[in-house]
């Protein structure tokens, strides 16, 4: 049985590990996007074989959300469509011509949604302000990160919150990233640096999904994967993820695939 010393030993290799091997970053020319399409977009890779993901990301993200939300890269409108009927306004944007498509014939007969063509950084053009953006793995597509940040502000209200879900940590870092276009995967330090430069307030900041971390660590870095494989996804999503989230309801994790942030804009 190992001692609290011994256990406290290995977690600091382990986060050593983490926070000093780099990954090689993407070199213009290597980063394609994959085609639009359900089932082939980043956030919603397995389509229904990810369906504990999917509430997992919901569940975590929605006690953060208020009445009136702005989600940056909507894709198909999966996540967003959570939040349908509940919010008083819901804006959704993308900037593939596929997806904002779908998300306007989605929600063509909803008075309350508005749908956005928006490639950040940009000045936002928007009905009203809203109280909460969520970006669901977005930031890390986008080379300026800190002036989207500050284009978001802008167009939420005084006080109201920014929801950001990122993949986590460098040493993660592989084809697939290269392939989606990642720029970057962050750690809870550099999202921090990107949030306070923007002038957001960081009010909650971690890493999330210990377990997903490593589950992808040895499928897609060390086992060379270049897209994760559905079959994978489907046993990742039925064991992986109830067991992770069981086990960070009591246990903050010292790293994860993700790194969540909710940061506040100033009053």
């Amino acid at each position: 049985m190992q001692s609290r010393g011994q256990k406290k030993t290995l977690t600091a290799r382990l986060l050593n590990l983490l926070s000093t091997r780099q990954a090689p970053p993407a070199h213009d020319g290597d980063v394609v996007q994959p085609a639009a399409g359900d089932g082939a977009l980043e956030n919603h890779l397995g389509g229904d074989e990810a369906r504990n993901y999917r509430k997992y990301e919901h569940e975590t993200v929605a006690p953060y959300v208020g009445r009136s939300m702005l989600e940056i890269g909507s894709g198909l409108g999966h996540f967003s469509e959570n939040f349908v009927g509940r919010l008083d306004y819901l804006a959704v944007s993308d900037n593939d011509p596929y997806c904002v498509g779908e998300l306007r014939k989605r929600y063509a007969d909803a008075a309350d949604v508005e749908v956005i063509d928006l490639e950040l950084p940009a000045e936002i053009e928007i009905r009203q302000k809203v109280d909460t953006v969520v970006m669901m793995n977005v930031l890390e597509h986008i080379k300026d990160d800190v002036q989207a940040l500050r284009d978001l502000a802008a167009v939420t209200e005084p006080g109201g919150r920014i929801v950001i879900w990122v993949p986590g940590y460098m040493q993660l870092y592989g084809d697939f990233d290269r392939k989606v276009g990642h720029v970057t995967r962050y750690t809870p330090a550099t999202l921090r640096a990107s949030v306070e430069e923007a002038g957001l307030r960081p009010e909650v900041l971690k890493p999330i999904n210990f377990l997903g971390g490593i589950a992808w660590w040895v499928a897609v870095r060390r086992g060379g994967t270049g897209y994760p494989d559905p079959k994978l996804v489907r046993i990742y999503d039925r064991t992986v993820v109830p067991l992770t989230r069981l086990i960070e309801r009591f246990v903050r994790p010292p790293f994860g695939q993700t790194v969540l942030c909710v940061a506040r804009v100033p009053s």
